[in-house]
């Protein structure tokens, strides 16, 4: 979907239309999820900060979001896409992927089933939706982001690596503006750039990753679309409105964090035995911390003491808290050990990894 967040907004309430929206919290630590295409003129986008939103852009209008809204009309585009195939993979509330080779329809080109899809989600919903066609899953969401708003975009297997060769590496699932930066003091700007590297180049530099870059800028991706998925984890966080440094403070904040971890394992009838706490810092460092129990993590007594003792090993006294987040994992392992075990990782995320 285009905008999909602020779209639904500016059809909810006619008098936004046309005018720069950005839909977030308006608060002192708001980020904006969606930004309306008259925001992104000025440089606004999503992840980004309100504040940083608002500088760029001082007429910017703040609306706050309705999640309950936005899942009802993700519910009427699942109906739309059911009616062509059962093999629909949701990516997020307003983006799957689905595989048409053999449809309800009977139709033979995946163009056609793709403009009627558009057709049909506009005559809906009133929202336009770009769409992207092509033999695998990444080059078919390159395809849908390459001509937005309300564009439709095919991908011919013939073409490919002459389209692959022209993109550039930021483009590419994967990539991330930190790798980007890396591939670029390598001299590797364009997917032509990339595959002129060996697999074992890649490799070295980017582990596991190398394999997925080598084959991608070959226009190879062999993941099926799958319609159903087993849910791994259970997370959720919080960003605090104030930086935390202090013991209570965190306590507090690590406490409700553990609260509504427990809610959504609950909700989701999920159950895992490692629990993983992330912290995100004032600088945006962030850092995990793990640990293995050889029991089940279901509710806030099986939960609490093992988030304490993460805490306990992050230094924050003199590196302030921005960001708590908790999340249960690891459904089928079995542990023999009557005692937990404790696993460290530290690592810095690379936030804008497609």
């Amino acid at each position: 979907m285009d905008q999909f967040f602020a779209a639904v907004e500016q059809r909810d309430r006619p008098e936004l239309q046309g005018k720069p929206i950005a839909v977030g919290h308006d608060a002192e630590r708001g980020v904006v999820a969606t930004a309306s295409y008259e925001a992104r003129r000025f440089g606004v986008h999503s992840a980004q900060s309100i504040q940083v939103a608002k500088r760029l852009c001082p007429q910017l209008i703040i609306v706050e979001p309705h999640f309950q809204r936005y899942k009802e009309i993700s519910a009427q585009l699942h109906e739309i896409f059911h009616d062509y195939t059962d093999l629909v993979e949701p990516i997020s509330l307003d983006e799957a992927f689905l595989d048409v080779t053999e449809n309800k329809k009977g139709m033979e080109w995946g163009v056609d089933i793709a403009r009627e899809i558009k057709q049909r989600i506009f005559a809906t919903t009133g929202l336009t939706a770009s769409a992207g066609v092509s033999y695998c899953k990444f080059l078919a969401k390159i395809a849908s982001d390459w001509r937005k708003p309300n564009g439709l975009t095919v991908i011919h297997p013939d073409r490919a690596l002459d389209f692959i060769s022209r993109l550039k590496v930021e483009k590419i699932w994967g990539i991330g503006p930190k790798t980007a930066e890396k591939l670029h003091r390598m001299g590797i700007f364009t997917g032509a750039d990339l595959r002129g590297l060996s697999l074992s180049h890649l490799t070295a530099e980017f582990g596991k990753m190398g394999q997925v870059f080598y084959d991608f800028a070959r226009g190879i991706d062999n993941r099926p679309v799958v319609s159903e998925w087993v849910r791994k984890s259970v997370s959720c966080e919080q960003t605090f409105e104030k930086d935390i440094s202090k013991q209570s403070a965190a306590t507090i904040g690590l406490y409700h964090t553990v609260l509504e971890l427990e809610r959504r394992i609950a909700k989701n009838g999920f159950e895992g035995r490692t629990l993983t706490l992330k912290v995100k810092f004032q600088d945006f460092q962030q850092i995990t911390r793990s640990v293995t129990a050889s029991h089940t993590l279901r509710t806030k007594d099986d939960i609490l003491p093992l988030a304490k003792q993460l805490l306990r090993q992050v230094e924050y006294h003199s590196h302030p808290i921005r960001l708590l987040g908790l999340g249960v994992s690891n459904r089928k392992e079995d542990v023999p050990s009557d005692k937990p075990r404790w696993v460290q990782r530290v690592f810095v995320f690379d936030d804008d990894a497609v």
